[in-house]
Formats: structure tokens, C-alpha cells, sequence
């Protein structure tokens, strides 16, 4: 049975899609569209139609599993010169999200109505694409070139209003969809069929001037993806050339694109954090009830996590030690719902509302009701014991306990709890009501059903959960502990900071190890070191100078001194002062110093991810490869189009 269908309302036609989840255009669903064109166009009783979709969304984009298949007819291009075609007006009637091919057809459309919950967008540089079905040739022939780029080579949907504000939709549907698209059916009925928009021309098109200031800046912010670069030279082409020749253009860019490693790593990367928190052992486990969380802590992830939590629709209790600790996380909430209202993620009346939902106090007992409490307090041991012994007397039995440390052993936490099948870790990334990033860490007797009710909380926060076992850092922090010691033994043998950090960022982080501890704290990882020296086998390579600026009262972007010094703007600079400490150090050990290519400091950092990443997957604290590229892409910077560091240990 096709999942198209052709109904008749007087003399308007109804093509409904019901193809879930996504209503994606896979080779029935185009099939099915052509043929009901056929018919309408063949019925002169019809003088109108509408394109809609039944579920929860309008086509949310292509069948990315016929990707590297042979192509069936009618393809997607050839279907929207069709619809462009048809001698009957036809409305896309749009719902939930229009992306990507979904958005193409609705250009297709003579019309297009939304209503006001709805994104439309073309996400296809997402996954090292461009539009392949007309898209860079339609849409600034609808909108302003310069909203067309913006949209295509970025890849973020807009909301109704500002899609109506652009031109991309004539009208936002007030109440009923259905009902509104056949009111706005009956008003153009009669009317000739607009221009199709290949045959119009582009709208506000910049000058040679303006496309190369344009290209030039999408280069740069791409850091070395090539799809939204080639995206921008596809629409130049698009809008100063004939359209109908743009088209094969485009075509034939998007199946270059389709080919390449990099729109390889990034559909890997793309599944890879869709499947990873699939536990094949928790099938069947429901997760427990949450609907008031703890949280110990009202500082910087403290006051993040409590935000993230209010947001998605949770009543926060946040415990401090006193009643000034408490006012600080509260302003600390505050400031980052403001943001949140600022954005325009949330109404007034919605933050309001969110401020209400939290409460804070300096009495564990305040926790009684709370389904979930997650400590989120200062990295020692001593602390985390008394914080979770308090837990333990003050919470109701089957309250799950999360602590959010980033190295310390959960499971020693967790035996000294009265009941340690209930205690998981929940590692989130700063800030944390911002940060995708989610290690899930499950420990040696944690059940199921704890288990399973982290991961959904992770979900209704909309978070990327990655469950992980207890180690010391966990995935990301113990990856990012090995290559940072290989950066460190580098300085020593050669290179300095500025070297490194520069080699990173051309290979597409956003910024470089040295200037990434800079940003969080110097004094971060040299707490971690000293706790660990006791224990530090002495024949082992250790490299002081991360030390002796911490003891020099260098920490970082926060007192303007680090590895780099830093002007009142937080703008950069190699610190002489740190490059003559790093070869004053190669000097005292008797390192004779060597320049470092940047292949070559690549490469030795993506070697000492890959062999932690094997030691990791072989003691069991990941599940998958996937696992760790999920990590380390969403989480330290690790560039999207490389697909990750196991990834690319795996296509060399």
C-alpha cells in the first residue's frame, strides 16, 4: 500500500503522506507524489491542491538509507520540476519540520502556509552536503540571497515567523492547519499558477565584491569542512548564471559531496549519536519516574545543571552550605534563564514560571520529595563521601544519586551509600545547560533501572548520552589526559604552545589543548596531578610545566595569565616569558629541542587518542568505537568532519 494518498474535498485535492517517522522522500513516497500529480492535473473538477503529511512532522528530510544505492525513479530533482510544473495551484501545508529534501519539495510548491510551531530549513552541510533537489537555486530566488546563504550554509532551521518574515512562507496558519490550507485553496483557486521560481529571478543578489567578502567568511568559519563552502560557490553560481544550468550544477556538487570522506564521517557521527546510548541489556527496563531533581551545588555547573533541569520541565531543589551560597546559585540560575529569555528560547511568563519551580536550601532535608540528586561540588573525595553520606540519610529510598565528577571513582562512592545499586554518574560539560555532552557512567552495581532512568532524564534534557564504565576520566577526560601528556613531551622535545595549538585548530578544533586549559583553569588539571602523584609510577615521563605556572599563579583566561597572556579584551598572545620556561626546562633535562611539523604533531595527537581509545574499548569502559567519537566530537572540540579519532583510525 502507497504511503500517499489522493483525497477530494469539493474541487480541492488533498495528496496526505503518511510515512514515519519522518515522512522521509524515499522512493514510494516520490512515486506516490507523481502519480497523484498525474491524476490531479488529468481531473479538471480539481482546481487546487495541497500537499501535507500525517504524523508529527512535514518531510523532515531524505532517505538517507538509499544513499550509495542506485537511483530509482522519479528522482527527487525530477519530482520538484513536476510539482513546479503542475497546471493546478499547489499548497504545502507544513507541520512539525520541513528540512532538507522536505523543504525542497515545499519549493516546488506554487504556495506555502506553516503553522507557527514549525522549522523549515536545508541542515544539509550537517552532513557534508548541499542541497541536491534545487535548493541553492529555489530559495534565494524566494528569499534575499544573503537569508538563502545563511540558511543553506549553516544549516539552522527558522521558526514560522521568521520564515514568513523572509518570504519562504505566505501565511502562518491560525488554528487548524488543514482547515487553514483549504481556506487559503479556495482564495487562490482561480488565480493563474504563480512564476515557478526557477523561472524567477534572484532576490537583493550581492555584488562580486559582496559574494567574495561572503565566501571568504563562510571559509573561514567552516575551519576546513568543505560543504558550506562549496555550498556558497553553488548558490554564487546559481544566482549569476542561468538557473535551469545551476540545477546540474548542483547535482553534480551534491553527488561529488555524497562521495567524499568528509560527508562520510559526519553521517557516521550523525548515527553514531542516535544509536550510542542503546543499551541492548536495558530492553525492556523502564526507567523510573522523575519529576523533582536535587542538585548539591549552586556554582558555575551546579547552577547549569539545576538550569538545564528547569527547562525541561523538571521543580529543582539546589542545596548550598549557607544562605549566601544559596543567593549566589540563584543569581547564578537567574543570569542563565535571563540568556535563555534573551534568546528567545523562553517567554517572559515561561521564566517566571521556571523561577518558580526552584527552590534552594541549606537543609538536606529539603530533598525528601526529590526523585534525583546530583552532586555537582568540589573534586575531593572527603567532600563527595559527606555530601553522599548526607544523601543517603535525608533522600527517600529509591531516589537515584548522580555525582558529577569528572575523574573520581564513583564506585567507591557509590559502596559507601546505603543503597549503591542506585548511585550513577552523570558527567555533564560546561556550561552545562548549554553543552550537548552527556557521560552517563554506570557503576559496578548499579541496576538496570538506574541506568535506564539516567539515560531518559539525559533525554528529556535533551542531552547526547554516552554510557561509559568508572575509570579515571572517564572517556573523554582519560583520552584528553593521554594526548595532553603526548603535547606536553612534544614542548619538551621542541615545539611550544602556540606550535601546537596551531596545528590543531588548521586541523579543525576550535581551539587548540593549550588555550582550551587556559579557558577552564589551569588549576583544574593541576589538582588532578597532585592527586594522582602519590601513585605516579616514577619511571614515567612527567612533564612539571603545566606546574610551575600554576605555581607562578599563571591559571588561565580568568587572571589573564596561563600558557598565553591575555589583553583586557581576553584576546591571546605567546607569552615570551612561557616559551623561555619551556626551553629553560628542555635545557635542564638535557632534551636537545627539534622542530615539529604540523603533520607530524597531528599525528601524534591523533595516535596517543587512538591507542587510549583501544585500551578503553578493551577494559570495557566504552561499548562501541562510536562511543568515543561521539565523546570526543561533542565534547572536546574533536572537528565533526573528521567523524572522530576511532573513526579515523578505522577509513585510514
Amino acid at each position: 500500500m502507497s504511503p500517499v494518498s489522493l483525497t477530494i474535498e469539493n474541487d480541492i485535492a488533498i495528496i496526505t503522506i503518511d510515512h514515519p517517522p519522518i515522512n522521509a522522500t524515499s522512493h514510494v513516497v516520490r512515486l506516490g507524489i507523481w502519480e497523484a500529480i498525474d491524476q490531479i492535473n488529468r481531473d479538471d473538477a480539481i482546481r487546487a491542491a495541497i500537499l501535507t503529511c500525517a504524523g508529527s512532522t512535514f518531510i523532515a528530510g531524505a532517505d538517507v538509507t538509499e544513499f550509495g544505492k542506485p537511483p530509482l525513479d522519479p528522482i527527487l530533482p525530477d519530482l520538484i520540476l513536476k510539482l513546479e510544473q503542475s497546471t493546478k495551484p499547489l499548497i504545502a501545508a507544513i507541520h512539525g519540520n520541513a528540512l532538507g529534501g522536505g523543504l525542497e519539495v515545499a519549493l516546488g510548491c506554487h504556495y506555502r502556509i506553516a503553522t507557527a510551531t514549525a522549522k523549515l530549513g536545508l541542515p544539509e552541510v550537517n552532513l557534508g552536503l548541499i542541497p541536491g533537489a534545487g535548493g541553492t537555486v529555489r530559495l534565494p530566488r524566494l528569499i534575499a540571497v544573503e537569508n538563502a546563504i545563511a540558511m543553506i550554509t549553516g544549516g539552522k532551521p527558522v521558526n514560522a515567523a521568521t520564515a514568513h518574515d523572509f518570504g519562504l512562507i505566505d501565511e502562518i496558519a491560525d488554528g487548524d492547519l488543514r482547515i487553514a490550507a483549504i481556506a487559503l485553496a479556495e482564495r487562490i483557486k482561480n488565480a493563474p499558477c504563480p512564476t515557478a521560481l526557477i523561472d524567477r529571478a534572484p532576490v537583493n543578489a550581492p555584488d562580486a565584491d559582496g559574494w567574495d567578502a561572503l565566501i571568504a567568511g563562510i571559509g573561514k568559519k567552516a575551519r576546513g569542512q568543505d560543504a558550506p563552502v562549496i555550498a556558497a560557490q553553488t548558490i554564487r553560481a546559481a544566482v549569476t548564471g542561468d538557473a535551469k544550468a545551476a540545477l546540474g550544477l548542483e547535482r553534480e556538487n551534491f553527488v561529488r559531496l555524497r562521495d567524499s570522506d568528509q560527508s562520510k564521517a559526519l553521517r557516521h557521527i550523525f548515527f553514531a549519536e542516535r544509536s550510542v546510548a542503546k543499551l541492548p541489556e536495558l530492553a525492556g527496563v523502564d526507567p523510573r519516574p522523575l519529576h523533582e531533581i536535587g542538585v548539591i551545588g549552586g556554582g558555575i555547573m551546579g547552577a547549569g545543571i539545576a538550569t538545564a533541569a528547569l527547562l525541561a520541565g523538571y521543580a529543582v531543589v539546589m542545596i548550598e552550605r549557607d544562605d549566601d551560597a544559596c543567593q549566589r546559585g540563584i543569581t547564578n540560575v537567574r543570569h542563565h534563564l535571563g540568556g535563555s529569555l534573551k534568546r528567545g528560547i523562553i517567554t517572559q511568563s515561561r521564566h517566571d514560571q521556571l523561577l518558580g519551580d526552584l527552590v534552594s536550601s541549606t537543609d538536606y532535608a529539603a530533598l525528601a520529595n526529590c526523585d534525583l540528586v546530583i552532586e555537582a561540588v568540589f573534586e575531593d573525595m572527603d567532600v563527595k563521601h559527606d555530601v553522599f553520606a548526607k544523601l543517603s540519610a535525608h533522600c527517600k529510598p529509591d531516589a537515584v544519586l548522580a555525582s558529577n565528577t569528572s575523574y573520581l571513582d564513583i564506585d567507591a562512592i557509590a559502596t559507601a551509600c546505603t543503597h549503591p545499586e542506585l548511585v550513577i554518574g552523570l558527567h555533564f560539560f560546561s556550561p552545562a545547560h548549554v553543552m550537548k555532552l552527556l557521560e552517563v557512567v554506570h557503576t559496578r552495581l548499579a541496576s538496570p533501572a538506574s541506568l535506564a532512568t539516567a539515560l531518559a532524564f539525559a533525554r528529556r534534557l535533551g542531552k547526547i548520552a554516552v554510557p561509559c564504565g568508572v575509570c579515571d576520566g572517564f572517556i573523554g577526560n582519560r583520552i584528553m589526559s593521554a594526548y595532553r601528556k603526548h603535547c606536553e613531551y612534544m614542548l619538551e622535545d621542541g615545539s611550544l604552545p602556540s606550535d601546537i595549538d596551531r596545528a590543531m585548530t588548521n586541523f579543525g578544533f576550535p581551539m587548540g589543548l593549550f588555550a582550551m586549559q587556559d579557558m577552564a583553569g589551569l588549576e583544574i588539571s593541576w589538582a588532578t596531578r597532585k592527586r594522582l602523584a602519590p601513585t605516579r609510577d616514577p619511571n614515567e615521563r612527567y612533564v612539571a610545566l603545566g606546574d610551575y605556572l600554576c605555581e607562578m599563579g599563571r591559571f588561565g583566561r580568568k587572571n589573564g595569565l596561563g600558557w598565553y597572556r591575555y589583553d583586557e579584551h581576553g584576546k591571546a598572545f605567546p607569552d615570551p616569558v612561557v616559551d623561555e620556561l619551556v626551553i629553560a626546562e628542555s635545557a635542564k633535562k638535557g632534551i636537545k629541542r627539534r622542530p615539529f611539523s604540523e603533520t607530524e604533531i597531528i599525528e601524534t595527537i591523533l595516535s596517543a587518542m587512538q591507542a587510549e581509545g583501544e585500551k578503553i574499548l578493551a577494559e570495557g569502559i566504552a561499548h562501541s568505537p562510536d562511543a568515543i567519537d561521539v565523546v570526543m566530537v561533542n565534547g572536546y572540540g574533536f572537528p565533526r568532519h573528521k567523524g572522530g579519532p576511532m573513526h579515523l583510525k578505522k577509513t585510514a
